[in-house]
């Protein structure tokens, strides 16, 4: 029997592995019907015990447009977590009922946990301020489509760096990549975790922190817009005074390159006006469907089909 592989870190995957699910995705858009029935009679089981809809949906898309079919909760209130059954007990019982596991919970370290006492694949669908790899794919998958490369360009990550963990992730992958800068823009409360940082020195990455967005702008090839996250704050004040910090609308647009691309995890607040939408650069859209694409791929590649 194979070793099971999970995803619980993008650190997870090598980067050989990282540009054959892109290969893929892009494979699986350019032929659909090759892998329309490629996981029937597989089932994926989604266990969401904090809100998603992009994560979730896409994870779900993903394996019926696979052939697949899928099960789950979307909400630990209609799970048996709502009695105290431990993260523990639950995969290994859904285990017995699925092929592949999909996990999205709001404590950082519940997907190791899981990983530990698994019979079929985990993927972290996020986990609290931790990581979420599968995103971070989706982010790779977008930029490699819009740029046609993942090295040699300055990513400005903006907003809540301390706790999103789209932007852990996503530091982790890219700083992998030949000469790419990061420009960290955020009020000094919410700045990139020690831990990050000291990743970002052991890899001998170029990185600067900011807080002026205005004044990053121009040297951005992407720009990563975040959430300030208000289900991460202890402190209803902070979240209210943090709140309105970065708005991304037309005006802070006018010094940027042409050709940027503006990215997003969503779900967003007001953190990028509605007028950016129609702006050629905006690309959260595309992201999401991109996520569905990188999914399919991923599905594919940990239950070795692919």
């Amino acid at each position: 029997m194979s070793e099971i592989r999970n995803l619980i870190n993008i650190t997870d995957l090598s980067l050989e592995e990282i540009d054959h699910l892109i290969d893929v995705a892009n494979d699986i858009v350019a032929n659909p019907t090759v892998y329309q029935d490629i996981c029937n009679h597989k089932k994926l089981a989604t266990l969401f015990f904090e809100p998603s809809t992009r994560t979730r949906l896409s994870f779900e898309a993903a394996m019926l447009e696979l052939g697949g079919s899928v099960l789950g909760f979307s909400a630990a209130s209609s799970s048996s977590a709502a009695k105290g059954e431990s993260v523990s007990d639950t995969i290994q019982t859904v285990g017995c009922y699925a092929d592949i596991i999909a996990m999205r919970h709001p404590k950082e370290g519940a997907p190791i946990v899981a990983s530990q006492r698994t019979t079929v694949p985990i993927i972290n669908g996020g986990d609290g301020g931790h990581f979420h790899p599968t995103q971070t794919l989706t982010d790779l998958l977008t930029i490699k489509r819009k740029k046609g490369r993942l090295d040699n360009m300055t990513v400005g990550l903006c907003g809540d760096l301390k706790f999103g963990r789209t932007v852990h992730s996503l530091i982790e992958a890219m700083m992998r990549y030949e000469n790419v800068k990061f420009v960290l823009i955020s009020p000094q409360e919410l700045q990139v975790p020690d831990y990050v940082k000291e990743s970002l020195n052991e890899n001998g990455a170029e990185w600067v922190e900011m807080e002026s967005l205005e004044e990053a702008m121009p040297q951005l090839d992407i720009l990563y817009m975040t959430r300030i996250q208000k289900e991460r704050f202890f402190n209803e004040e902070d979240y209210v005074r943090l709140k309105d910090t970065y708005i991304l609308d037309l005006e802070k647009l006018t010094n940027a390159k042409e050709d940027l691309t503006i990215l997003h995890p969503l779900p967003r607040v007001n953190e990028i006006s509605v007028e950016v939408d129609n702006d050629p650069r905006a690309c959260y859209f595309f992201q999401a469907l991109c996520g569905k694409h990188i999914r399919m791929a991923l599905i594919l590649f940990l239950l070795g089909l692919k």
